[in-house]
């Protein structure tokens, strides 16, 4: 696994985050250094999906990356009939992902979730994604994932969220801080990748999130995890 320092060198302009190659050679870095409960939470999101798997359906990997998710879950429903539909908008990702696929039933495709279709799914995954989309399309986004999933199917929903208290919600990113420096992350890598997250991750309330979610049309959405502002939310239909 390739070590994380894109935001090392403070000569180095910040420029907007993006998914390119340079992130995608040191994504596992990054993201387990980054994101509470990453590793341990992949494992519960297989078993949460593969409970809520209908044989003959389809499981939605959305913003899949290199496939963290969609292989193992390929791997558990190849007997049954089932299909993997990956998809990311960054084509290193889809790259890296079909690369480690072989006769796995996986299905990467290279476009926006606003382009995806989804269709006779019993699982959607959305595992720190929405929060990339703009604020705007994330009705539409839920809305066509609701509809396309059969009765009883479930969204898992993962989310970097922020508090509506301004006292409490620097006291959780003062808590993140700490965890990325626990991980080996510098003040100025730690202030350099925020900077370049400004506007390209808008996170929300987790209320405006359990609002749309139930707006939309699911009956169940409950939060399963959470540590400061990370949380994961389980929705059925």
């Amino acid at each position: 696994m390739s070590k994380d320092n894109i935001y090392a060198d403070d000569g180095r302009p910040v420029d907007a985050f993006r998914f390119n190659q340079e992130v995608v050679d040191v994504f596992e870095d990054m993201i387990s250094r980054s994101v509470p409960h990453y590793i341990d939470n992949l494992e519960e999101l297989v078993a949460l999906s593969l409970d809520a798997y209908q044989a003959g359906t389809r499981i939605y990997d959305l913003g899949c990356s290199k496939g963290a998710l969609a292989l193992p879950l390929a791997l558990a429903i190849r007997q049954l009939n089932g299909e993997v539909i990956a998809v990311d908008n960054a084509p290193a990702m889809i790259a890296a992902l079909k690369a480690k696929t072989g006769t796995l039933p996986i299905r990467g495709q290279c476009q926006t979730i606003q382009e995806t279709s989804i269709e006779n799914a019993s699982v959607v995954i959305l595992n720190y994604v929405l929060q990339f989309i703009p604020r705007e399309e994330r009705i539409n986004v839920l809305e066509r994932i609701h509809n396309g999933l059969t009765p009883g199917g479930i969204l898992l929903l993962s989310e970097k969220i922020c508090h509506p208290d301004p006292t409490l919600n620097q006291v959780y990113i003062d808590r993140h801080h700490s965890f990325k420096k626990a991980n080996g992350y510098s003040l100025l890598e730690i202030s350099r990748k925020r900077q370049a997250l400004e506007d390209v991750l808008v996170p929300e309330t987790l209320n405006a999130h359990l609002e749309r979610l139930r707006a939309v049309g699911f009956t169940v959405a409950d939060v399963w995890d959470q540590h400061y502002n990370w949380v994961s939310i389980y929705c059925r239909k």
